[in-house]
């Protein structure tokens, strides 16, 4: 199984996550961010499940959760990075992914 880390960015990428809908709703914030967690853990058992990111020359991949990009990297020795975790709404192109 793969190893996952979450990188410095993709952790406050997250909690941005959580405050913007705890302003509102807690509990959905709570319920959205462990989601997005639980989404990202099945990247241990299928490192490659997310389509490709054609506009990065890393092996980038993009897995999907509700309105969510999980932005990762699988890297040589199999173990997967978060790079970020991105509102569906937003050009991820502007990010150096």
């Amino acid at each position: 199984m793969a190893e996952i880390t979450w990188t410095e960015e993709s952790r406050r990428w997250l909690e941005d996550i959580f405050e913007y809908i705890a302003a509102d709703n807690p509990d959905a914030a709570a319920r959205t961010v462990q989601g997005i967690y639980e989404r990202a853990q099945e990247l241990a058992a299928f490192p490659e499940i997310g389509h490709r990111y054609p506009a990065s020359s890393r092996r980038v991949r993009i897995l999907h959760y509700g309105h969510y990009r999980i932005a990762y990297l699988v890297k040589d020795d199999g173990n997967v990075d978060i790079l970020g975790v991105f509102h569906g709404s937003l050009d991820i192109t502007r990010y150096q992914l």
